[in-house]
């Protein structure tokens, strides 16, 4: 088990790790970061769980070096989204024409497996120059609070996460920025239109506005791998009933950003658009409310671990790898902007969050061969 990944793979897939932050009452990551850490230190690994909130741990494996080298973090996330529906059962990995199936097995209990098999296989003859830090976090799934309490202890000189993939690299993804617009109004009765101001009503030119703004971000050029943001209204709430004027409606969006936007400027561009129609629409009036946020991510390709990952991969395939850009956001971001060069390589597979999950089992192997030969180049180095 110490070099393949296939039966850690299986081990792993067999503990529930549903996030309970996304279904309450989830076992969380107590279990599985438990068989990590006793995995890892079996295999001489220096163990820190770090846990601020009780029952959500994250593991910190390290494997020590000799001294002088670049140090080399590999991240992935322990938590997996819900069973839902799931074709069967979730816990029982299922080998089957090439493929493994199970709730994580591909998102990403695969990566998982192949970066402590890869670290493991790395630094069986000894220690390299570098420290190789094995970062098994919770919480990707919904808020990232584990890599953000990893980042908080530890860093490295370079970093690579291994959400899947398709054995493809990814340089680059999109952040995102939530807002809550309050439009005002004025209760009354409905039989009272001098005295009332419908909040639903006048929110109807915001959301034509917000319209508007999506048709403007997909005809702009964008980022050269991402294309453009985009903007979308994901909740509606107001009224008290059928015979009151609503005194206020409140609208959630999201805007997914690209390398040079940020929520300070999604801000100030909302800011404009509800400023405008303060000024054109009678009786409109505003509050605009700040939500999460996380920034957008995009890799050096000419860092020192982008050219080791890349030279690697394109050994493995046997040819230049495709480089790929991600719609939907990753822990690289926080790694990014922790000072830490990183970028993103994983596995190929298919049902994220779907009924039926799995990954390719040559994918598998092939991602801790990478890994594997990675570790050994860039932590061989010298800083």
């Amino acid at each position: 088990m110490a070099t393949d990944p296939l039966p850690l793979l299986e081990r792993l897939i067999a503990i529930d790790s549903v996030n309970p932050d996304l279904s309450p009452g989830g076992a969380g990551e107590s279990a599985v970061a438990g068989f990590c850490a006793d995995w890892s230190r079996e295999r001489g690994f220096e163990v820190h769980l770090l846990e601020r909130r009780p029952g959500r741990p994250s593991l910190v494996a390290v494997a020590r070096g000799s001294g002088g080298g670049p140090s080399l973090m590999l991240n992935g996330h322990l938590d997996t989204v819900a069973y839902g529906t799931y074709d069967g059962d979730p816990l029982a990995a299922r080998v089957e024409d090439g493929r493994i199936h199970g709730r994580g097995a591909f998102d990403m209990k695969s990566g998982i497996a192949a970066m402590m098999a890869a670290a493991a296989r790395a630094t069986a003859d000894g220690p390299l120059r570098g420290d190789v830090i094995l970062a098994l976090v919770a919480d990707e799934e919904h808020a990232s609070f584990g890599t953000e309490e990893v980042l908080e202890k530890f860093t490295a000189d370079a970093a690579i996460v291994t959400e899947p993939s398709h054995l493809e690299v990814t340089l680059a993804h999109k952040g995102f920025a939530w807002f809550e617009v309050e439009i005002l109004g004025r209760a009354a009765h409905g039989s009272r239109p001098d005295l009332g101001v419908d909040a639903i009503a006048k929110a109807g030119h915001f959301l034509v506005a917000i319209e508007e703004l999506g048709r403007r971000l997909a005809a702009s050029e964008g980022h050269r791998l991402l294309g453009p943001g985009t903007v979308h209204a994901s909740l509606i709430e107001g009224g008290e009933g059928a015979s009151t004027y609503p005194a206020r409606c409140r609208i959630t969006l999201e805007r997914r950003t690209v390398p040079g936007e940020s929520a300070a400027t999604v801000r100030a561009e909302l800011a404009g658009i509800l400023d405008g129609l303060a000024a054109s629409v009678p009786d409109f009036a505003y509050r605009l409310h700040d939500g999460l946020n996380r920034e957008p991510f995009e890799a050096d390709p000419d860092a020192a671990i982008a050219r080791v990952l890349l030279g690697q991969v394109e050994r493995a395939l046997g040819r230049p790898p495709v480089i790929r850009a991600e719609p939907f956001w990753t822990d690289c971001a926080l790694l990014d902007r922790a000072g830490i060069p990183c970028l993103l390589f994983g596995v190929d597979g298919g049902g994220a969050h779907a009924d039926t999950e799995w990954a390719d089992i040559a994918s598998v192997r092939q991602v801790t061969d990478v890994l594997a030969a990675t570790i050994t180049e860039f932590c061989s180095g010298t800083r």
